[in-house]
């Protein structure tokens, strides 16, 4: 458009090269065949490749069925924020809640640890990888643990529900009952992660008793086998003089009474925790296993023949308005000067 200026108001004024719909339609029409014939093309090749997909096996890697099976745990953030801040800096993983981005004031939440975990975390991914045998299987020539690592992250995911509180893990795999199997694995890896991080308290308490207990009881298994011998010795007829025999048996027997004593109060104790676990929920619980799904996830052929039937279609018209222009530059003759002037010039 140009403009004609005067001294009060501007006016438009059209241009002799203004489109209008009717030259759009016009050229659309022009090219309507081929048009119709990229489209249809295209519509028909995608379906045909679905249909040819769909008749291969799973071992050639031309749009294969592939499926999703996912393991649920239920992860308590109820006693994570600064009781998990400092459990994870004792166990030597200061760093760990920067790497996850979490860095609020109330410090990382188990969930977003869990996610951290399955995600991001090379142990995981390396264990995954050899436990499974993933570069032969995935095929990796070059760069083999950065490539194994990169591969698994494409199939392995894990998510949140914050209003569920429900911790998910997804393996997607052309085999389903691998994937299941890799799935579960990822759990029970998590599982154990969290123990080995002692981020379950009442867990770790419990365990501590239970080791404490034990040791308290072969301490006193020991000391009645030590004042049993005693008795024995003096039985016996034993040289030892009676006041060291008096001054040994009154020993054994201070020792026996406060390992008793220390054994009932840990039993107690040990009563009592159990009945505190009961009562709260654990921080790491699972839900429900990984199935093998009996249903794909993927890959969406239909929606597939249609984004490609859609794209293949404004192909074509964007294609046709090129067309056009290139035409109607050819049959410009004062353009067509100037451009073999240019490319003399550039000779």
């Amino acid at each position: 458009m140009r403009f004609i200026v005067d001294d009060e108001r501007q006016i438009k004024a059209p241009d002799d090269d203004e489109i209008s719909l009717i030259d759009l339609f016009a050229v659309l029409w022009q090219r309507r065949k081929m048009i119709i014939a990229i489209t249809l093309a295209a519509a028909v090749g995608v379906v045909a490749a679905s249909v040819i997909s769909l008749a291969l096996p799973p071992e050639i890697p031309f749009m294969p069925n592939t499926y999703t099976p996912s393991a649920r745990m239920l992860i308590n953030d109820s006693s994570s924020g600064s009781g998990l801040s400092s459990m994870i800096s004792s166990s030597g993983l200061g760093g760990l809640a920067n790497l996850a981005g979490v860095k609020g004031v109330s410090g990382p939440t188990f969930s977003e640890l869990a996610v951290y975990l399955v995600s991001d975390s090379n142990a995981l991914l390396d264990t995954v990888v050899d436990e499974f045998s993933l570069i032969e299987r995935y095929k990796i020539k070059d760069h083999l643990r950065a490539e194994s690592r990169k591969a698994l992250k494409k199939k392995l995911s894990a998510s949140y529900d914050e209003k569920t509180g429900v911790f998910s893990i997804s393996f997607t795999d052309t085999d389903p009952s691998f994937a299941q199997t890799v799935a579960n694995f990822c759990v029970t890896y998590l599982g154990g992660r969290f123990d080995e991080l002692g981020l379950d308290k009442n867990k770790l308490q419990k365990e501590n008793f239970e080791k404490n207990i034990a040791n308290a009881f072969r301490e006193i298994q020991r000391l009645e086998e030590e004042a049993h011998k005693l008795e024995l010795s003096v039985s016996g007829g034993s040289s030892v003089g009676i006041p060291a025999i008096m001054v040994e048996r009154n020993r054994l027997s201070l020792e026996l009474t406060a390992q008793r004593e220390v054994y009932s109060q840990l039993k107690v104790q040990h009563e009592l925790l159990e009945i505190a676990i009961e009562s709260e929920s654990p921080v790491f619980q699972i839900l429900e296993l990984a199935e093998a799904p009996d249903q794909k996830s993927g890959p969406s052929r239909g929606l597939l023949c249609i984004i490609v039937t859609f794209a293949a279609g404004f192909f074509s018209v964007f294609l046709a308005f090129v067309l056009n222009a290139l035409a109607n530059v050819r049959n410009d003759k004062e353009a067509m000067a100037k451009f073999k002037k240019a490319q003399a010039k550039s000779r």
